[in-house]
């Protein structure tokens, strides 16, 4: 590694580092002040604080690294200029790809590190936080229910549900036993897809099936029945886990694949799937965003200015990639482009700002 490229590297380092823990410690303070009436209200002990908030810093960090790469390369190439050391480097013919090329390599490590941290660490992390908040502070049961292969008692009847979806209010594959009090069965009714409407489970279909002593009596197959299933979508939700934040890339695709193969819906898994793969890479592309930038306001960058646009310009990217998800999760956009559209509109809205650019 060349002195330049170690003197651009240290720079930018010693900014990411620092934007990095300051956007992590605002992170931190705007959900502690969210969670402490909990913590309070339900006495949690000191640990429980200090183990649950250590345990959300790996999520956050995944969170806030893009907005630290833009904002680091914004400052140092800002700095540069403002020092006359960009100009300085271009009378000496070094190119501009020679002096970004260092950034943008640093910024595709970060990438790749926060794509294994999102697959192995954080998982384990928000499980481990989820637990804490659920059965330490609020005394509740860690997961009674689960999103799959779902099993249920009420009265005389046995419950299975292949998939269940909170946030669409549907269960999938739902398969009712009903027994005698000698435990023979009477009655199976198997129901394809259940939507949770006005207070009731609604069968688009049911196919019920009476036995007497283990034998096949009768069939009969009805559409649009009420089912007699005492539970809401909010008992099927996992605490703290409203979008798969606590599955890594391998678990969504097998669930995935599993339910296509059964002929069940998987799209919002693989919605999140894809989703676990673009997001690590918005690093590189804010790095890459963030080099035009600092070439177009050149001297008059500064901290207030850098914080500003990072700030900004991640909303809107958050947004937008909230937006295209929900997309994604409709069906209105396949999977794998609502997950990468916003990486990609990024992505070319930077090569435009390059192409406006004077450097």
């Amino acid at each position: 590694m060349t002195l330049i490229s170690r003197y651009i590297l240290s720079t930018f380092g010693r900014i990411f580092c620092l934007a990095l823990a300051a956007f992590i410690g605002l992170y931190l303070l705007v959900d502690f002040f969210e969670r402490v009436d909990n913590f309070i209200e339900h006495g949690a002990a000191a640990q429980h604080y200090l183990s649950y908030f250590a345990l959300k810093i790996p999520f956050i960090t995944i969170q806030v690294a893009p907005l630290a790469c833009l904002l680091a390369v914004f400052m140092t190439l800002g700095g540069f200029s403002r020092s006359n050391e960009l100009t300085a480097m271009h009378s000496a013919g070094i190119s501009l790809l020679r002096i970004t090329l260092p950034l943008l390599v640093t910024a595709l490590l970060v990438s790749l590190l926060t794509l294994l941290a999102s697959e192995y660490l954080v998982p384990m992390c928000v499980k481990q936080a989820n637990n804490i908040y659920t059965s330490k502070v609020q005394g509740r049961p860690i997961a009674v229910f689960k999103r799959s292969r779902i099993w249920l008692r009420e009265g005389s009847k046995i419950v299975n549900i292949r998939l269940a979806d909170p946030e669409k209010g549907q269960l999938q594959g739902v398969t009712m036993f009903d027994f005698d009090r000698h435990f023979n069965l009477n009655d199976r009714s198997d129901i394809p897809r259940a939507t949770y409407i006005n207070g009731h489970w609604r069968a688009e279909s049911l196919i019920e099936r009476r036995f007497d002593n283990g034998n096949l009596v009768s069939s009969q197959t009805a559409n649009d029945q009420t089912v007699d299933l005492h539970v809401t979508p909010e008992d099927f939700r996992i605490p703290g886990s409203k979008r798969n934040e606590d599955l890594g890339y391998r678990e969504l695709r097998s669930l995935a694949t599993k339910l296509r193969a059964e002929g069940y819906d998987p799209n919002r898994f693989e919605v999140d799937m894809h989703a676990r793969l673009a997001a690590p890479f918005a690093s590189l592309i804010m790095a890459f965003l963030g080099i035009p930038f600092a070439l177009r306001k050149g001297r008059d960058s500064g901290l207030a200015l850098g914080i500003a646009m990072s700030v900004m310009i991640g909303v809107v990217y958050f947004i937008l990639q909230a937006m295209l998800l929900a997309f994604g999760y409709s069906a209105a956009l396949p999977p794998i482009l609502a997950a990468w559209a916003a990486n990609l509109l990024f992505f070319l809205f930077g090569c435009w700002l390059f192409l406006g650019s004077d450097s």
